[in-house]
Parts: structure tokens; sequence; C-alpha cells
């Protein structure tokens, strides 16, 4: 990585048209992937990505560059051509990198996965498989992807940081397809972790490979899902990603600060049911969406935002923290050196209440059990979304009967969160990712059960 010599002198370069605020993001990663299809290894990629990404702050202006190159000549030209976007060359300021900040690794490795060889990744693959094709004769294809990736940054700008960071994830995706005629229904499951190859000695890869062709399979002989206002079940894990697609979203800065949500200006107000309380945390010991420092090198914190029912703060970044005169949150992600970060989610979760489970399934007469949740869309300004159930199952009188196909949660994420009226007991959370405008970073989403009183359940009915 660069020396401290080296980026003084560029982010000196960066102050030359009257810049208030620069900053050096340098990453260096490998990643590998692999991917299977029917027992067959379809590809084997690995690649290493470098560059630097410069970014300026003029005020509340910022402009960002970046350079695979990095020669002192490169980034001095780098430097200059972003500083010129700004303004007239003009007297430099002094840069004095003296804040070398010593972080606290929270996710401790044990075993890189780039000490691993390509055998011991496939035999999980195809364990996987094997376990996901020989749950039913009617599923009739498992695709396996497999992932892990090393990333090294330093983060150094003119308030004298000077840090780096290493960061290591490995993750490995199932997808099931059971079949019948014309008829096809998918499940799917994608256990990851901020661990090294010993992930697969803490999670149960059978469990993983059964679950997505039992979604599959189950979903093949579920019937159409009827249509109208319910009572909805949300379980928990991944049934956390209406929270974070329908409401934490909303309260990012990156749309906060631009007035492009339903919750800004709203800090101190009840935004949400008193059972609800809202987390994000980066801090989370080998958590998936966990880091020791955030893209702008400030640690990362665990941030109540919603609590019981109130709503206590939002997810800060930088430049959008000097918009709204609030102080950053170590929320600021990007995908790369490509991208300009900006405030984004960690793990983010609804805590867990007291309610039991067979109580929440117990208190809905006529009304829908989501068991888990598929993809859906969402308007970030009027949170107005559409989810698709990817496992439902109407509930009649207390309890859980047939399987239904089809459903959709539709809906506005400030009224979902003030009709939570029951919150269970048992938290867990998932993987996923997560794109915005700093491109795409790893997520959890979690929450307990929620019982939502009333929701629209959009579906085709029996044909």
């Amino acid at each position: 990585m660069i020396s401290k010599d080296i980026a003084t002198q560029v982010l000196e370069q960066c102050l030359i048209t009257g810049g208030d605020f620069a900053e050096i993001f340098e990453e260096d990663s490998i990643t590998n992937n692999i991917g299977l299809i029917d027992s067959k290894i379809e590809n084997v990629l690995g690649g290493r990505n470098y560059g630097i990404g410069i970014r300026i702050f003029k005020g509340f202006k910022s402009v960002y560059a970046y350079t695979n190159d990095n020669s002192l000549r490169s980034m001095l030209d780098t430097a200059y051509k972003a500083a010129l976007a700004l303004g007239r060359v003009q007297d430099g300021k002094q840069v004095v990198l003296n804040n070398s900040k010593i972080i606290t690794d929270i996710n401790p490795i044990k075993l890189n996965p780039n000490s691993v060889d390509y055998q011991h990744k496939i035999k999980v693959m195809k364990d996987a498989y094997k376990t996901a094709k020989d749950y039913h004769s009617e599923i009739s294809q498992v695709r396996v992807n497999y992932v892990d990736k090393e990333q090294n940054v330093l983060i150094a700008n003119t308030e004298g940081l000077y840090v780096e960071d290493s960061r290591i994830r490995t993750r490995l995706n199932i997808t099931s397809i059971a079949s019948r005629g014309n008829e096809n229904q998918t499940g799917h499951e994608g256990p990851g972790a901020c661990k090294g190859f010993e992930i697969f000695e803490d999670i149960d890869v059978e469990h993983y490979a059964k679950e997505a062709s039992r979604v599959a399979y189950t979903m093949l002989n579920a019937k159409n899902c009827p249509a109208g206002k319910m009572t909805v079940a949300i379980d928990n894990g991944f049934g956390g990603v209406v929270f974070h697609e329908a409401c934490a979203h909303g309260l990012e800065a990156t749309s906060v600060a631009k007035g492009n949500s339903v919750f800004a200006d709203k800090i101190g107000q009840q935004i949400a049911s008193s059972k609800v309380t809202a987390i994000d945390d980066g801090t989370l010991t080998n958590h998936w969406g966990s880091a020791n420092i955030d893209d702008e090198g400030n640690k990362t914190r665990r941030n109540v935002l919603i609590e019981n029912g109130i709503l206590k703060s939002y997810m800060v970044d930088k430049l959008n923290g000097r918009r709204m005169n609030m102080e950053p949150t170590g929320s600021s992600r990007r995908q790369s050196y490509k991208f300009a970060p900006t405030s984004r989610m960690t793990n983010t979760y609804i805590a867990a209440g007291t309610d039991k489970v067979e109580d929440i399934i117990k208190s809905i007469d006529d009304g829908l059990y989501a068991k888990k949740m598929g993809g859906g869309s969402v308007n970030p300004v009027t949170g107005e979304f559409n989810f698709a159930v990817s496992e439902g199952y109407l509930v009649k009188n207390g309890e859980i009967k047939e399987a239904v196909r089809g459903a959709t949660l539709i809906g506005k994420g400030s009224e979902v969160l003030m009709n939570i009226d029951m919150v269970g007991d048992n938290l867990a959370q998932a993987q996923g990712m997560c794109g915005s405008e700093s491109g795409s970073v790893p997520v959890n989403v979690g929450q307990p059960m929620i019982r939502v009183k009333e929701i629209t359940v959009g579906g085709r009915g029996e044909e």
C-alpha cells in the first residue's frame, strides 16, 4: 500500500483549488468464484482488483476520480484533474498524516480462503449439490456458487487519518429448481460470513441444501394465493428484507439529506409501533455485513435507528453529514475504489421482542404466514413497496394450513412500521447483497417473526 509520504503529496495536490477536505482510498482485492450446475463445474474465475480512488470536498461540492496506476506521477495527475473540477489553482495547504488508528479486529480469520486449493472448495459445492438433488425426484436442477474475497484497503485523508484494514468474506449460494411438466418453482439459500474457509466448519451445508430443495418442492405443490387485505406473520431471518428495503433505505443519509425520504426531519418522532426497535450494527463479530472500519476510515458502530417506535438516528456518511449538520456514524460504504462512498447499511435488523412464535400464529384468524421472502421493488421517496413471498402458507383459526404461491406484500414502509403489533423472540439474520449509488455491498438483514395486523396481499387465487 502507498506510504505516508506519497499519500501526503497526493492529498496536498488535491487542495490546490481551495478544497477543504480530500481522501485517498486504495484497494487491493483478490476474488475467487466457482459455479456448478448439475454436478458439473461451469466456471472457475479468480481475479485481482487494484486501484486508488481520490475524493475532494469544497463545501457541499464533491468530485471523485480513480486510477489503476499507483505511480506518484499518475496519482498526482489524477488529483490535479479532480481538483480543477472545483476551481482555479491557488495556494495549497499542508497535510500532516498523524492519525494512525489502532484497529481492533472484530472479524478474526482462522483459514484464509486463498490458502485453500480449489479441490476443497469444489468438494463443499458437490456435497451441497448431491444433498439438494437427492431431496426429491422432482428436483430437476441445482446450481451452486462459491465465492470468497479478500479486500485490503488503505484510507488517508487531510484530517490526518492514515489507516489500513483487511476484510475476508466467504459465501455459498444454493439454488434448487423443482419441475413438473411446464411448471417450475425455485428455492434458494445463501449462507455467508466475514470469515475464511472455516465457515464450513461452523455451518451445516446439508441443512441449507435441503432447505433450498424443500422450498422449491413445497411451492411446486402449492395452490395460488388469494388476494386481499390480511393479517400477515413474516418469519425471521430473510423476512427482514422488507424492513431493509421499504424502511431502512429511507434512514440512510443518502436519501435523508436530499429530502428524498418519508423519514426526513423526524428525529424524536414516533414512526413505528412501540413494539419496534431497529438497529444497524457493523460491529457484530464475523457477520456478513461487518467491518472494523467503514470506507471513510471511521470505526463501525452499533446505531439504534428506531427505539420503541421513536426515530433515534440515521445512517450518516461524511458528505451528507455536512449537509445535515450531523457526525458520521461509521456507515460509509462502497463496492470498490471505482465508487465514491455514501451511507449504507451493514447488519440491519428489527430487535427481538417478547412475543412467542406460537402465540403470533394463534392470534391470526384468517391470514398469511410468509415463511420466506423473495425480491421486490421499492420507491425510496414514498416507501411504497411490492415484495414476493417465496414460501407462504394460509393461516386459519390460529393454525398454519396449506402452502400458497404467487403471494406478494404491497404497501408503504411507514404504514407497515405502525401496523406491527407483535414481535417475536426468535431473532435471526440472513445474508444478501445490497445495491445503491455506491455499488453492491454485503449486508445482513434480520428480524424475529413479526405480525402486521393489516397489509395488502396480492395473489391470483385458484384458477
